[in-house]
This record gives C-alpha cells, structure tokens and sequence, in this order.
C-alpha cells in the first residue's frame, strides 16, 4: 500500500529556529518543499539516527495543521521511525506531548503551533522539536538542525493513502512503521490528579464557587472539559470558547488582558464569578483573574510558590525556583523567605531544563504568561489553574485577598511589559545598539534620583553545563529594586518585538493598591527618553500593555 520515494531538494535560507522551534506564515510552510526540509533537517541530525526511534506528534489544531502531520507521518515512515504516536484528530498540547514523551521514554516530538500567534490561512504555523527529556531541543541540536537545512538536498516520504487520525488506539502500519493513535487527554489529565488534591477542589466547587475558563478556540478546550467538567465537577457553563478551531474563531489565542477580552470583561463585570482563567493556542501559558481582579504572571509564580504545600505534589518542599530574567522578582523575595536557591535565566523555557533535570528547581516561570514545575519539561497552562483552585480549595479566600495577603508579606512588586509588535527590524536593531551604548556611562550613575546599580546586556552562565548564553537583554537595574529591561522578541513572524519590561518594588503598607501604570510612569517615562523609541521606530505607544 505504501512505498517509500526520495525526493531532491533545495535549501532555503530561513529556516533557523528560535526560542520555540521554527514559526513563519502558513504561506510560507505551504510552499513546495518548505516543511519536508525542515522535518527531514531534524530526522538527519536526531543523536545516533531517526531509525527504530519512537516519537510523539501533535499540534494545537491552527490551520494546516491536519495537512503537515500526514506529511510527517508519511516522512516518519520513510525514515525508519518504528513508533510514532499522534494525537487524535492531530491534536495534543504541548505540554501533554512533554509529559508523553517522559512517561513512555520516546526520543523526542513534534509539536505543531506557533503557540500564541493568530492562526487561519493568512495566519502563522510552526515547528518545535522536542528531545528525550520531553523539553525543547537545546541551541545546541537546533543549530545542527538549521545548519543542516542550509545543504539539505532531498527527503524521504512515503507514498501512499492518509491515515485515519480519529479513533483513538487505532493502530496503522506506514512501511515498517507503527502508527498509534492517542488519545490527546488522559495521560495528561491523570497525571494532574496525581499532583493536585482533586477531591478538595470538588468540594470546592459543590460550595457553590463559580469560575469562567476561556480555551480562546485552542487546543486547552478539549482539557478544559475533561478536567474541569468531568473530573472536578464545575458546570458546563463554566467553559468559554472551547472547540478548537483552525483559525481560532477569528481571535488571538495570546491569554493576556487584550486578547481574551471577552473574559477579562465578564471578570471585571458587577455579576462576575470567583475565579477567571485562560490559556493559549498550544496550552503552555495561563492568565489568571479573581472577581474584578488581575493577577501578573509574575506574581502568579510567587503566590503558588509561596503556598506550594496546599498541593500534594510538592507538599514536601521545594528544591529551588527560577525565573527568567525580565520577570519580575516577586519570586526571589518567596525564595529568600523558604530559604532555597533562586536562578535568573534567559528567556526560553529551554534554560530551565538542565536546572529541572538536575532536581535543581521544583518551580520555575516567566513573565509571558508561562508558569510550570518539575512534572515536564514545558510551561503549562492547565498546571497552573489547577494550582490556582488546589490553594483556592485550601485557603477558601478570595483571589484579590490571596494577593493582596501576599504582598502585605513579602511586599509588591509592580510590573508591567509594554510590547511595540510589528515594527521595523532595522529600526529595532538600532535601538538595541544605541541602548547598549550607553551601558557604560550609565552604571553608578543617578537618574532622577535613582542610582544605577547595574547596567549590562544579561549574560547567562549555566550552572549545570558551564555553558554560556550571552546578550539576553539590556538590563538597567536601580538600587532601590527597581529595573527597566530591553528585549527583542523571537516569537513573531512579521517585522520586529520590541519588549519593554518596567518594574518597581515597594513594601509602604499604603502604597500597596495603586494602580500600576501610574504608580510605575516615572519608570515608563525614563524607558522611552532612554531608548529614543519614537526616534527608531516611529511608534510612541505599545501595542499591548500587560
């Protein structure tokens, strides 16, 4: 029925991965060749050879999704894969193809998403890699992989029909390969009633407590359901958006206070219920919102630290935490109190992995929207709801006074991330360079009445592996806990990001409830006459404050 076929090839040049695999347009992965080079560039350079390994694959359900999954089986086949397991209907979230990989011992995974990027034709799709220990490859394998796509000229597939992806335990041989069809839930649903006390949370919500989960028409939907409705007991009604769909239903799968609109503003209405949250295109992030009330990501990380024992997978302590360095320090003051080591990372959850595998850290976070702990190797969005309504179920407080409890403890931590999307790359790179030329002047020095203490572009040394990973973001940081942060995202397909991270610290008792924006706008003044952005871009705004 299937035969295998060589096809001859040519390079293209953009196919270098980023932070989270490699994310272009559609348009561009539908051209001919596009994503058969990049799929067999990972084939060619997997330690020791693709043939008789085992892997995992799935996606988020963005458009194309269906179409590149049949062509990765087809080219899994081809190249001698001896178990492949796919999600069924292709779906499977990215961290549930973590953990899939770690319970099964598989040599690694494909995720198809571009996360929280906008999907449907004129919208983006993407490719990550995923190694043994269930975490994105290190920039060690995705440099083979790009330097590989740079000469590769032909590929492997095999030719024949399509495989029915939707019965789950369903098995089809493609050659000599074995294609099992999973369901996408379970294994990641039992896992989460292992780590959280699921009898406590029902009894949580049989008292009457109501909340409201936004799957933003990704691929968190179909957990959301299982977990939420089925396993805890909360209502049907309690689910937003939770049919996945090809373009997202229109929206922007990105959980944060613009783009799950519909859901902040049902949170902060007079009738709002107990407890907010959403996830993203691929599952890994999470929002979180009581009644009327936001949570940062950052303070988020500190709260479940700081009440890590109400959960009974990590009610015996925690080795460590860490943090990537533009999120804010919220965590390191929790750190500090329990007495256990807080690492500062760059962005990219792949830092955390050589500290998670070293049982060096039990918990770990960063500022967009992404929390996760030991149990993967992956930020996890549905982890962290269940974390939230476990110390809920425990505390039986509300979210504003859970938080507002904490910083009364441990003080506040006053953040925001202004992002400039879009704007022109060159632009962008000249603002970076100009920032980085004044690194030198400005260390001890006094701005508006605020003492440098270190002005540098971060530099990562790794304590595990020794290895180094330097210009991670231009960091001015002030004596008195304040900081303002410069990044240039990777996550976008289209022009440059520009992520600009303010941050001030205060632990006056009646400065405790400000606003953020006002309480933090000399900080935003000074980002803005520091990097001369309307200068270099032409844009004096952000397109999204989080």
């Amino acid at each position: 029925m299937y035969t295998k076929k060589e096809v001859k090839t040519s390079p293209f040049s953009d196919q270098k991965p980023g932070t989270s695999g490699l994310r272009k347009p559609v348009t561009t992965f539908k051209k001919p060749h596009y994503l058969e080079n990049f799929i067999q560039s990972i084939f060619d350079t997997m330690e020791g050879g693709v043939k008789g390994k085992q892997l995992v694959v799935g996606g988020d359900g963005r458009y194309y999704n269906k179409r590149a999954i049949q062509i990765i089986i087809k080219m899994a086949a081809a190249n001698g894969v001896s178990l492949l397991k796919v999600g069924r209907d292709g779906l499977l979230s990215t961290p549930a193809t973590s953990h899939i990989i770690r319970k099964y011992g598989l040599s690694g995974g494909i995720i198809l998403s571009a996360s929280h990027n906008p999907g449907g034709p004129q919208g983006d799709f993407g490719v990550k890699f995923n190694i043994e220990n269930g975490g994105p490859a290190p920039e060690k394998v995705t440099s083979r992989i790009f330097e590989r796509s740079l000469e590769i000229d032909r590929y492997f597939i095999a030719q024949g029909p399509d495989v029915d992806l939707e019965k789950a335990g369903a098995e089809t041989r493609v050659l000599d390969t074995v294609v099992e069809v999973i369901d996408p839930v379970s294994d990641y649903a039992n896992l989460m009633e292992e780590l959280f006390d699921f009898e406590e949370i029902r009894r949580l919500f049989a008292s009457g407590f109501t909340m409201l989960y936004d799957a933003l028409h990704a691929v968190t939907g179909i957990y959301a359901r299982e977990i939420f409705v089925n396993r805890l007991g909360a209502s049907e009604e309690s689910l937003r958006n939770c049919t996945p769909l090809p373009d997202f239903g229109g929206g922007h799968p990105d959980p944060n206070l613009k783009y799950a609109a519909e859901l902040v503003q049902e949170m902060f209405s007079d009738n709002a219920p107990d407890f907010g949250a959403a996830s993203d295109g691929d599952g890994d992030r999470n929002m979180i919102l009581g009644r009327k009330f936001f949570v940062t990501p950052s303070d988020s990380l500190a709260i479940i630290s700081s009440n890590h024992a109400c959960a009974p997978g990590y009610k015996e302590g925690l080795k460590g935490v860490a943090r990537s360095m533009p999120t804010s320090c919220a965590v390191d003051h929790v750190a500090k109190d329990l007495n256990i080591p807080c690492f500062e990372t760059p962005t990219g959850w792949k830092f955390f992995g050589n500290l998670l595998d070293a049982d060096m850290i039990t918990l770990c976070g960063e500022e967009s929207f992404g929390t996760g702990s030991n149990h993967i190797r992956e930020k996890d969005g549905i982890w962290a709801v269940l974390f939230w309504l476990n110390i809920l179920a425990v505390k039986r407080q509300p979210v504003s006074e859970l938080t507002r409890n904490h910083w009364l403890r441990y003080g506040r931590n006053y953040y925001t991330r202004h992002d400039f999307e879009e704007v022109d790359r060159d632009g962008a790179i000249r603002l970076m360079k100009h920032l980085e030329g004044q690194l030198a002047s400005l260390s001890g020095t006094e701005i508006n009445g605020r003492k440098v203490e270190i002005a540098d572009n971060f530099c990562y040394h790794d304590p595990v592996d020794g290895s180094q990973s330097c210009n991670q973001g231009i960091r001015i940081i002030f004596e008195d806990g304040s900081r303002i942060v410069f990044r240039l995202s990777g996550t976008g397909t289209k022009g440059a990001t520009i992520r600009i991270y303010i941050e001030g610290y205060t632990r006056d008792k009646d400065r405790m409830n400000e606003d953020t924006q006002s309480f933090l706008s000399p900080l935003i003044q000074l980002s803005r006459e520091l990097s001369k952005i309307k200068e270099f871009t032409g844009r004096q705004e952000p397109s999204v404050i989080t």
